[in-house]
């Protein structure tokens, strides 16, 4: 009987995916949320747009923190060390205040008012905060490799490129030791229905489209962020795999991080 009962989920699940269908149900639930969270970013990003405002540059490297001082500084120097120099790294730190950081002019860094949790709203702000033509993504406890931006601009801005790639991702584990490599070329479909998209290897042409969800999600949650951002910017927008390891992705128990079935 209770098989019978499941057999039209599991019909819904094949047909559509059962992460689009459970961010569907995210979007109802937590809805509430999204809307007042939207409100603040809003108002913070006209709070430190007055304050002052990001250099110009070709691509704006968005990094997102909150209390791991040390891990950001070098998540940092790994942005800063990138063979692109034509860049913009701007951290925005989750309310809890910034500790120092290397001095470089092309580092800009912003705290918000108050925490929200919400590492999407946190990302929101610093996309908000620039006009670059691309924008990339680098959490606080994860490392590029010098060549990250340049293999990804590289086919960004080849003819007929597409608007947005990500690159394989060399996850590791918190003793320093090589988990594996997460290579998967892009298939929307595939997507719907299995989790192998991450944004510390996305870099996207800035669109309106390129804006991370604002709900609330706790890590049992699913799917993430990273996730959701990808498969909706890839609605209307070409999306590419550039398969090179150029991210050293911490898989850290104690972050909020995405669970990949690729």
């Amino acid at each position: 009987m209770r098989r019978i009962a499941r057999a039209p989920w599991e019909l819904l699940k094949r047909v559509f995916g059962w992460l689009v269908l459970f961010e569907l149900r995210n979007k109802v639930v937590l809805a509430p949320s999204a809307l007042r969270l939207r409100r603040f970013e809003t108002a913070e990003v006209r709070r430190l747009s007055a304050a002052g405002t990001p250099p110009t540059a070709l691509v704006a490297t968005v990094i997102a923190t909150h209390r791991r001082p040390d891990a950001l500084r070098a998540a940092v120097r790994s942005a800063l060390a990138q063979t692109v120099r034509d860049q913009v790294v701007i951290v925005v730190d989750d309310g809890a205040g910034l500790p120092d950081l290397p001095v470089d002019p092309r580092l800009f860094a912003v705290s918000l008012a108050r925490n929200t949790g919400v590492a999407g709203v946190v990302r929101n702000v610093g996309i908000r905060l620039t006009d670059s033509r691309y924008v990339a993504f680098l959490d606080d406890d994860n490392l590029w490799e010098p060549d990250h931006l340049e293999r990804a601009l590289e086919v960004l801005q080849s003819p007929q490129g597409p608007d947005g790639v990500y690159t394989a991702l060399r996850r590791v584990l918190p003793d320093g030791t090589e988990r594996d490599v997460l290579s998967v070329p892009f298939d929307r479909r595939r997507a719907a229905h299995a989790s192998f998209l991450d944004t510390n290897a996305f870099v996207a042409r800035r669109t309106r489209a390129l804006h991370f969800s604002r709900l609330r999600r706790t890590p049992e949650v699913l799917p993430r962020e990273d996730w959701e951002l990808v498969h909706r910017y890839s609605r209307a927008h070409r999306v590419r795999h550039v398969p090179h390891a150029t991210v050293r992705y911490l898989v850290n128990p104690e972050s909020f991080y995405t669970t990949w079935s690729g």
